[in-house]
């Protein structure tokens, strides 16, 4: 496998699909299919449920890495419930693809994550923080979708999310936008600052209260 500093050619692809399995969970039996980026060796996910090459508008999520959120079930931001609640609905509507983009910490990785929580305790918030690292708001490439949705024969999507950039990604990579469906989650006072900057700062479509 290429190391992190591998060169980069014009011929070597943004993701290479590795393999498929079949993947049990409490909601329903998805099928996970692995791929890996060719120059860096960074790894990637998507779960799919149902026959989604049929041509319809697919039920999505891309969903980005979060340890804290997603499997140690952190209440400082809004990432474990969504996924959990993605699930529940691609689930119950038997069809759907969960896209899931190793990018932690919006594309700074977990230890930059845990600097930037630590200038969160002191009064930054989640933007400012990854600023003071000397990172960008959102580092997250939404490319890597586009090789995910082709070995899966997916071109429409019904997207689930509240942020736009995602939309405009999507749409920027000829994929059809044929509904977009908010991901309400309930706040709570650990993550109520964090949502309410990612509506102010970062354009999030999150309830009008926020």
């Amino acid at each position: 496998m290429p190391s992190s500093s591998s060169p980069v050619s014009a011929t070597t692809p943004i993701l290479e699909f590795v393999s498929s399995c079949e993947l049990p969970t409490t909601w329903a039996n998805f099928t996970m299919h692995a791929f890996v980026e060719p120059h860096t060796g960074k790894e990637h996910i998507a779960l799919s449920l149902g026959d989604v090459a049929d041509g319809a508008p697919v039920l999505a999520r891309i969903h980005s890495e979060c340890l804290t959120g997603d499997a140690l079930f952190s209440r400082r931001c809004d990432c474990g419930p969504q996924l959990e609640l993605a699930l529940q609905k691609i689930a119950q509507e038997g069809r759907g693809i969960l896209m899931y983009l190793r990018q932690e910490g919006r594309g700074i990785g977990l230890l930059n994550k845990v600097r930037a929580y630590h200038l969160q305790d002191q009064g930054a918030d989640t933007v400012e923080a990854n600023q003071q690292l000397g990172f960008p708001a959102d580092m997250r490439d939404y490319g890597l979708c586009q090789p995910m949705l082709q070995h899966l024969g997916v071109s429409s999507l019904k997207l689930m999310t509240n942020n736009p950039k995602k939309i405009a990604a999507m749409r920027g990579l000829n994929v059809t936008i044929a509904e977009h469906i908010p991901l309400v989650i309930q706040r709570n006072p650990f993550n109520e600052r964090y949502l309410r900057t990612k509506v102010a700062k970062l354009g999030h479509l999150i309830q009008p209260d926020l």
